[in-house]
């Protein structure tokens, strides 16, 4: 394994940052063509498609549609049989996500000018939304809380939930956070024919207005076409992290952070900023050290060697410049003082302050949404909150004497633009004017 080593003594240490920063996972130009023939199949042939796609993907023999969905009793009965501790820690985290998401709630406002004109805005919930979960082998119970939880707090009128089950096997910690988070309708299914599902609808899933939630680059892929059919949240690409550092920070901590997103994907991006050259050694030593160790030992190395890097810049300024170039999606400040140097940073999904927080807490409990932008996204979207659940409608109530004086500045407008109608309309509502 050899990571890569920037230095801004470097000449071209910039242009070397640059091509870090748009170096990009390759894309298999045949998954686009395949997700379209499954949407396609699904919009068209609705669940005979679905059951078709599901028991050949997932291995199963599923007959009719409507053995595709859980009853309550099951989620109930998950959330029942799982460990006391695992019980405690979901409600827990629930309670710190809850908390967080109430601060963003946007309410309806208006006022009224003088002459008796209103303006203003009135926020509604999305009335229904998809929550895609992956299944089998993964298992990601956070997910289901910090999608559901701040739909829920957003008054989303129903939260359906998918989630595929490969060989039958479900896991009981997702299941258990569905009943938590107050979902009572899930459909075991998953990939490009459940987005298909959810955003057109077939006989036996009924079409939504909103598709949010992780999955393979099948679904990512999936959820960007259906997009203007149904809204989502936001087309994820590999998991990022970028540490900022200052040499005071155990290696060790510093390596286990970098593992922590490395270990997501082969593709994944795991970054190590610092002003101290041995503190880099550092931290490489604990990375080989602490390998051989991890679960995901392959997949940790894989990521490192094809998108890790060690970056050695001359002070925090330009530590902060090199993060605002990459704008990733965690961004760990293992600094001294991290409130200064947060106040640098212009683009970034999720903000870690501190060597005591550790991008996992974000992931799992501290409360703020773990559903971030990522390649480089963070330049102008943020992460997941109620606010994307919630639609904003334009409040206009013209008074008879608002209706005057606003028209007359319409017609002009209108007339100017050559369109007659829209300064007649104005027109007919002006007040009569006493003629000298």
């Amino acid at each position: 394994m050899v990571i890569p080593r920037l230095d801004s003594a470097e000449p071209d240490f910039w242009e070397r940052v640059d091509a870090h920063v748009t170096a990009s996972a390759t894309e298999d130009q045949g998954i686009e063509q395949t997700v379209k023939e499954i949407l396609g199949r699904v919009r068209q042939d609705g669940d005979a498609a679905l059951l078709e796609y599901t028991n050949r993907f997932d291995r199963r023999e599923i007959a009719d549609g409507a053995d595709l969905a859980l009853p309550v009793s099951r989620l109930q009965a998950a959330f029942a049989a799982i460990d006391p501790e695992q019980r405690a820690a979901l409600t827990s985290a629930a309670e710190r996500i809850r908390s967080f998401h109430e601060r963003q709630k946007e309410s309806s406002w208006s006022y009224q000018e003088e002459d008796g004109t209103l303006l203003g805005q009135q926020v509604t919930p999305v009335e229904r939304v998809g929550l895609y979960v992956p299944g089998g082998k993964a298992a990601y119970p956070s997910s289901v809380l910090l999608n559901a939880l701040t739909a829920a707090v957003a008054g989303v009128g129903e939260t359906v939930m998918v989630v595929p089950a490969p060989d039958d096997a479900l896991s009981e910690l997702v299941l258990a956070a569905a009943h938590l988070c107050g979902i009572s309708t899930v459909y075991t299914v998953g990939g490009a024919q459940a987005v298909a599902a959810l955003a057109y609808g077939t006989e036996t899933i009924r079409a939504v207005d909103k598709i949010v939630g992780p999955g393979n680059v099948y679904v990512a892929t999936a959820k960007r076409l259906v997009f203007g059919t149904v809204g989502i949240d936001m087309v994820a690409g590999p998991s990022e992290i970028l540490v900022i550092c200052d040499g005071k920070t155990p290696p060790e901590w510093v390596a286990m952070d970098l593992f922590s997103q490395a270990e997501h994907d082969e593709e994944a991006r795991a970054i190590l900023v610092s002003t101290d050259a041995a503190y880099i050694d550092k931290v490489e030593d604990e990375i080989r050290r602490l390998l051989g160790a991890m679960e995901r030992a392959p997949v940790i190395r894989a990521a490192l060697d094809g998108h890790g890097a060690f970056i050695l810049v001359r002070d925090m300024d330009e530590a902060a410049e090199v993060a605002n170039r990459f704008a990733p999606e965690h961004l760990e400040l293992s600094v001294d003082d991290p409130t200064a140097l947060a106040r640098q940073l212009k683009h970034a999904g999720a903000i870690f302050l501190g060597r005591h927080t550790p991008e996992a807490i974000g992931d799992y409990c501290a409360g703020p949404n773990h559903v971030l932008p990522t390649g480089r996204t963070a330049r102008f979207s943020s992460p997941l909150g109620v606010y994307d659940f919630q639609k904003r409608s334009n409040l206009i109530g013209c008074s008879p004497a608002g209706a005057d004086s606003l028209g007359r500045v319409a017609s002009v407008l209108a007339r100017g633009e050559g369109l007659t109608a829209h300064a007649r309309s104005a027109e007919l509502r002006f007040t009569p004017r006493d003629q000298d």
